[in-house]
C-alpha cells in the first residue's frame, strides 16, 4: 500500500518544532517510526517551498497591478492610494519571509539526507553496491545543487524589489498628494521593472522545483 505523506498526524507539526530548536535527531526519528525518512522531507519541503514561492509570485504580482493603477493616479483619495499600496507592501514581506523560511528548511533537511547517506554508503559491504549508491549519491547532490541555486537565486531578488517597494510607500505617507504620487512616476518604473525579474526568477525556481520533485519519486 502507498504511503501518503501528507496526511500524517497534525502531532508531527509540533516535532518540526523541536528540529527548529536543535532537536533534529527527535523530529527526523518521530517521522521515521511512521515510514518516513529523510528523503521522503526533502521532497515534501521542496513542495512546501515552490508552493510558498508561487504563493509569493501571486502576491508580488497583485502589488505590480497596484503600482500600475498609481501612477496612474490623477486626484482623489490619496491616502486611501497609499493604504492600498501598504497593504501590497505588507503581504509581499509576509510572502518573503515565508520563502526564506522554507528555503531554510530545504537547506537543513538536504544537507541531513546528505550526511546520512554519505555514512550510509560506509555501511555497505558489496563493492558493486556501494558504488551504485554513491553514484546515485552524486547524481541527487548535482540535481539538488541546481535545484538550490535556482531557489537562492528568486530569494535574493526579492529583499532589494522589497526595500525600493518600501521607499516609495514611505515617501507617499508623508506626501499624501496627487503632486507626490505624480513625482513618483520614474521610480514606480523602476520597481515595476524589478519585480518583473522577480517574477521570472521565481518563475525558474518553480520550475527546477518540479523537475528536483520528479527525480524524487
Amino acid at each position: 500500500m502507498k504511503k501518503n505523506y501528507f496526511t500524517i498526524p497534525a502531532v508531527f507539526a509540533a516535532v518540526l518544532i523541536l528540529s527548529v530548536a536543535g532537536c533534529s535527531s527527535v523530529y527526523y526519528a518521530a517521522y521515521e517510526k511512521v515510514g518516513v525518512y529523510k528523503r521522503d522531507l526533502l521532497k515534501k519541503s521542496v513542495v512546501a517551498a515552490r508552493d510558498d514561492q508561487k504563493q509569493a509570485q501571486e502576491q508580488f504580482k497583485d502589488a505590480l497591478t497596484r503600482l500600475k493603477e498609481i501612477t496612474k493616479f490623477d486626484g482623489g483619495e490619496a491616502e486611501k492610494a497609499y493604504k492600498s499600496l501598504k497593504s501590497e507592501y505588507d503581504d509581499c514581506v509576509k510572502r518573503a519571509d515565508a520563502v526564506h523560511k522554507r528555503v531554510r528548511e530545504v537547506e537543513t533537511v538536504s544537507t541531513d539526507m546528505f550526511a546520512e547517506w554519505e555514512k550510509e554508503n560506509d555501511q555497505i559491504s558489496t563493492p558493486s553496491l556501494r558504488d551504485a549508491s554513491r553514484q546515485q549519491l552524486l547524481d541527487t547532490k548535482q540535481k539538488y545543487s541546481e535545484l538550490h541555486a535556482a531557489l537562492a537565486s528568486a530569494e535574493q531578488t526579492m529583499p532589494p524589489v522589497l526595500r525600493q517597494f518600501n521607499d516609495y510607500v514611505l515617501y507617499l505617507k508623508h506626501n499624501l498628494n496627487a503632486q507626490a504620487i505624480a513625482s513618483l512616476k520614474g521610480e514606480a518604473t523602476s520597481i515595476q521593472t524589478e519585480i518583473g525579474k522577480l517574477l521570472e526568477s521565481m518563475n525558474k525556481s518553480i520550475a527546477r522545483a518540479d523537475e528536483f520533485v520528479k527525480t524524487m519519486k
